[in-house]
């Protein structure tokens, strides 16, 4: 049976020494999570993650969630308890403001307590995280009486929240959207419709779920500048906060799906439900857009998760299985075979995979800490800045990280052999449930799309330009550190293969875009590749200065050959990514449809 240890230490390591969390102390949020705090938070996150979520993971793969004849979402055993201890905690409104009941810490810690949660168990965890992007929504563009009618639930977690988008004949294009809403006369709308791929859109283990709907108010103008965004409870709510008839809102069948079977993925079916609006008219995109965005930081969390769970477990398993002998003579000769761990192929399997989740994990805490400091700023400026890194590194860590993410359970299922493709040994699950991370929330295409055809020119490429200077200051305020050397070389030629692609694209972009689309996701992962070098510069800084002041010098030297790895043996791929993005794109064009 698989098995998951919280990266506490690590989390620890990459925020203080690595990123400088304690920094920002003097911002509010931050003051509040003194050390010894954030070091309490992340030991008792990881031990829900570890004894409560994890051991429910393989039961929620195996039962699924069942639709009763009347329609209730019933979920597999064990998940209702669960998720009730965990917003008992305060765990699901641990970054929500304390006006409505939340605890009001940076969104960085929620993020490292959600990569805990979705390594344990993916599909439970995300009833919590899509209630953590309702409550974001509803914070920015809710009424005062919405969000003192939902919050204080869906904080505590007696509620849950859901966003829906997606329709039978539209999902990346929204502007396609058929799902109506129709004045009653008092302020509320009957919203008719249909939405499929609903995750966690109906269930047994809150009272209440709070949909965001997305619907086009009669006579709205076509497209996606006609769509609004609506609140419509599964349950209305009297005017004294208690719960009164059933809305005309329901799940019409469950979605038999390849992975995360213990999440309801629902398809839910809008009779005329009520609903009131949220936000401005015809402006329920940009609305739901504070939802997506996190939605997609948070999957790119859950490509990282299943790539650290699996990673755990082939890496135990290598220690323990043997088969063979090393190459240079038996390691264990008063054995009858060695384990697997003395083979040069499984070492750099295991190693390749450990140096992604490290870097991996540093970018995500990095930019959410841009976040955190973008939400609370003063200074216009500084706001600005968070704001163009979360854009710009936003597509990048949903697409980079669960492509990788997904890469690496493959990699990891495929150290156990044969045993791996069986299903009690769990490394096939973490394979089916990494998958969808690659598709929800914007396939990594469109995410590609995104990057090169809205981030990259908004404010006349103010953001990518900032990302170089952050590269190039880096590079060039620690040139004279010892032994930082062999990971800035890598990452300077790195940031010159992004930079030639950057302007490849700028030049082609409005005259041949269809070639600039053709080469959208190599440029993508040339991007992710090196911010994951930059991360591993720093890492690397960080473990130098920790060594040469005689802390945990056998750690560190593993880290510091772990980064190496990473930047001599995976940056190089940035040339080969440039290459492909220049010869590729034309040859891509070039044949008719009929051809494919």
């Amino acid at each position: 049976m698989p098995s998951y240890k919280a990266p506490v230490e690590n989390t620890l390591f990459l925020l203080y020494d690595v990123l400088g969390f304690d920094r920002h102390s003097n911002l509010p949020g931050f003051s509040e999570a003194t050390r010894d705090v954030v070091e309490a938070v992340l030991a008792e996150g990881a031990k829900v993650a570890e004894k409560s979520f994890q051991p429910l993971n393989r039961t929620g793969d195996l039962q699924g969630c069942q639709r009763l004849a009347d329609g209730v979402v019933v979920t597999p055993n064990g998940f209702k308890e669960a998720f009730r201890a965990f917003a008992e905690g305060g765990w699901v409104g641990l970054s929500a403001d304390p006006a409505f009941g939340g605890q009001g810490l940076p969104h960085t810690i929620e993020a490292a307590i959600n990569e805990y949660a979705s390594s344990a168990n993916m599909a439970l965890a995300m009833y919590a995280g899509l209630t953590q992007g309702a409550i974001s929504a509803l914070v920015l563009h809710g009424t005062d009486a919405q969000k003192s009618t939902y919050l204080p639930k869906m904080v505590s977690g007696t509620w849950t929240g859901t966003m829906n988008l997606t329709e039978p004949h539209c999902g990346t294009d929204l502007g396609l959207i058929k799902t109506r809403a129709v004045p009653n006369g008092d302020g509320s709308y009957a919203i008719t419709g249909q939405k499929i791929f609903i995750s966690a859109g109906d269930h047994d283990m809150t009272d209440n779920i709070v949909h965001l709907v997305l619907a086009r108010i009669a006579g709205a103008p076509e497209g996606v500048k006609g769509i609004s965004l609506f609140v419509a409870p599964r349950v209305l709510v009297n005017e004294d906060g208690s719960l009164g008839a059933r809305n005309a809102v329901s799940c019409g069948a469950i979605e038999h799906k390849m992975g995360i079977h213990g999440n309801a993925t629902c398809v839910m079916n809008y009779d005329g439900a009520t609903g009131w609006l949220v936000g401005e008219e015809n402006r329920g995109l940009p609305a739901m857009f504070t939802m997506m965005n996190e939605a997609r930081l948070g999957v790119g969390i859950q490509g990282l998760a299943q790539s650290e769970v699996a990673y755990q477990n082939a890496a135990a398993y290598a220690r323990e299985r043997r088969q063979g002998r090393a190459l240079k003579g038996p390691a264990e000769p008063d054995k009858p075979a060695d384990p697997i761990i003395v083979h040069p192929d499984v070492r750099r399997t295991l190693l390749s995979i450990k140096a992604f989740n490290e870097a991996a994990r540093a970018l995500i805490l990095w930019t959410a800490i841009r976040g955190d400091v973008g939400h609370v700023a003063e200074d216009a400026k500084e706001r600005d800045a968070a704001d163009d890194h979360m854009g710009l590194l936003t597509p990048v860590i949903k697409g980079v990280v669960t492509d990788l993410g997904f890469d690496n359970a493959v990699k990891a299922q495929q150290m156990f052999g044969g045993h791996g493709y069986i299903a009690e040994w769990g490394m096939e699950q973490f394979v089916r449930d990494a998958r969808i991370a690659m598709i929800y929330e914007g396939a990594n295409g469109v995410q590609a799309m995104d990057l090169i055809g809205r981030k990259l020119p908004r404010n006349g490429g103010r953001a990518v330009m900032a990302f170089f200077k952050e590269v190039d200051a880096f590079a060039k305020e620690n040139a004279e550190v010892e032994g930082l050397g062999p990971y800035l070389e890598p990452l300077k030629k790195a940031r010159e293969d992004l930079q030639g692609a950057t302007m490849w694209f700028m030049a082609n972009a409005m005259g041949r875009p269809d070639n600039a689309g053709a080469g959208a996701s190599d440029y993508m992962r040339l991007f992710g590749l090196v911010a994951l070098g930059l991360m591993w510069a720093m890492i690397a800084k960080a473990a130098l200065a920790k060594k040469a002041a005689g802390e945990d010098v056998e750690a560190m030297d593993a880290k510091l050959v772990t980064g190496r790895f990473f930047v001599e043996r995976m940056l190089p791929e940035t040339s080969v990514r440039l290459s492909a993005i220049k010869a590729g794109a034309d040859a891509v064009m070039a044949l008719p449809a009929e051809a494919f």
